[in-house]
């Protein structure tokens, strides 16, 4: 599919078909989100995969919702993968300490943005179109963070990894839940873009 074509199609999808994805589908995302870009080469983003049923029962069950009913929690149970992107300031404040960088006091104020957070957003962007291209859908989401130490809890998750949210995965099933698109259109082009001056 051309690059076009799926920066055109990528939707939050909300509902997903039974069918389970094959694990080299699988395989063929983590290693699309290993492949986004780090600041440094530092590598601070992970990935934990739950492609069980008996795991996502214990993701959406550490969360607080498996009871709840309502139906984006309807459509987003019906993933048959999640997979929890985490992320370590720790790794980054460490990597920019090496002498190729010579920060060596690991101060996050020095950062114009903490690189963490934006590696992992574009490891998770990475994995959503690469979704896409696989014919697959994806929506991603975050972990409350009152129900974080549960999910680390449950799959043995260090407390340093930091929860940047989670990327459900299936065949997409015909309906589910609106998305916001649905509810809001999309802002005209000159107000997102600008050249030369902002006004």
């Amino acid at each position: 599919m051309e690059l076009s074509d799926v920066l055109r199609r990528r939707r939050m999808i909300r509902a997903y078909r039974p069918d389970p994805v094959p694990p080299e589908m699988i395989t063929k995302l983590t290693e699309a989100g290993r492949r986004s870009p780090t600041a440094g080469f530092t590598q601070g983003v992970s990935f934990l995969v739950l492609d069980r049923p008996a795991d996502v029962a214990d993701f959406w069950a550490a969360t607080g919702s498996a009871g709840d009913e309502n139906s984006w929690l309807a459509g987003m149970r019906s993933a048959p993968v999640l997979i929890l992107v985490w992320t370590s300031e720790a790794a980054y404040l460490d990597r920019y300490a090496e002498p190729d960088k010579g920060w060596t006091d690991r101060d996050p104020s020095r950062w114009a943005a903490p690189y963490w957070w934006v590696d992992a957003g574009m490891a998770a962007q990475t994995i959503l179109l690469a979704a896409v291209d696989l014919g697959l859908g994806g929506c991603f989401f975050g972990v409350p963070p009152e129900h974080q130490d549960a999910v680390r809890a449950r799959f043995g998750v260090p407390h340093d990894q930091l929860s940047a949210g989670v990327i459900s995965l299936g065949f997409p099933a015909a309906a589910g839940a609106p998305g916001s698109p649905s509810r809001r259109p999309r802002r005209p082009t000159e107000d997102q873009v600008r050249h030369g001056r902002w006004s």
